[in-house]
């Protein structure tokens, strides 16, 4: 490395360390609609986001329009048998009350109640009727995925979808190159992401035999509960 290159370096590293002594950005109350809280949230993912967690109930900004879309559609998941990948724990003490069956799913052993690769489900045919998957596809070969999903659930059964996208992208970024945890790190937000979603995942859910339709929330939504503006929640239908 020549001696600009490290001036440079190192010119980058001390704001780095200059912008962790800065003061605190002016903290806004905010609204859970999960726990009730009022007032200021904290920074979610590993402080690269402000107002995004609820000292409370620690739910993210996805969990809170989770929520806005169950209050208005809360016969989407009551009394259904539900399997809920990857559990949030805001999320399941939602969901679990009104469910007439909730099991929670991972593919790593101890952190549910199954054990689970949502690519090879060791599940029968159409005995799901309502599956939530969030922020779960963009870790695994979507494809797969989602035809499992469909194979499990019955027929009218939704599966409820939210992943990391950029809707200005027409399609999906996806690059075989990217190998190391470093460089999808870079390439894709986080070292286990396989791909950063554009407007095509809509396509993708398609191709699977879903029907779709999509949840957001209001302007007055997002600043009330500290939502990321334009989340959209995916709320696919297998046909009945």
């Amino acid at each position: 490395m020549t001696q600009a290159s490290w001036y440079w370096r190192a010119r980058v590293v001390s704001a780095y360390i200059a912008a962790r002594f800065r003061p605190l950005p002016k903290l806004h109350d905010r609204q859970c609609n999960i726990c009730g809280f009022h007032g200021p949230f904290g920074p979610g993912g590993k402080g690269t986001r402000n107002d995004a967690r609820c000292p409370r109930c620690r739910s993210v900004e996805r969990d809170r329009l989770f929520k806005l879309w169950l209050d208005k559609e809360p016969q989407s998941l009551e009394q259904k048998d539900i399997l809920h990948f990857a559990p949030e724990r805001s999320l399941t003490s939602l969901v679990r009350p009104l469910a007439r069956r909730y099991r929670t799913a991972d593919i790593a052993p101890g952190r549910a109640d199954l054990v689970l690769n949502i690519e090879r489900l060791e599940l029968p045919p159409a005995s799901v009727e309502a599956v939530i998957c969030a922020h779960v596809l963009e870790h695994v070969d979507d494809a797969k995925a989602l035809g499992e999903l469909y194979r499990i659930l019955v027929p009218g059964g939704l599966a409820v979808i939210s992943v990391p996208i950029v809707e200005g992208w027409s399609a999906s970024y996806e690059n075989p190159a990217v190998i190391t945890a470093q460089e999808r790190a870079l390439h894709f937000g986080q070292w286990d992401h396989v791909r950063y979603y554009g407007a095509d995942l809509r396509d993708r859910i398609r191709a699977g035999g879903f029907s779709l339709r999509d949840f957001t929330a209001s302007p007055s939504e997002g600043v009330r509960h500290g939502l990321i503006r334009g989340d959209t929640l995916f709320i696919a239908q297998k046909p009945g």
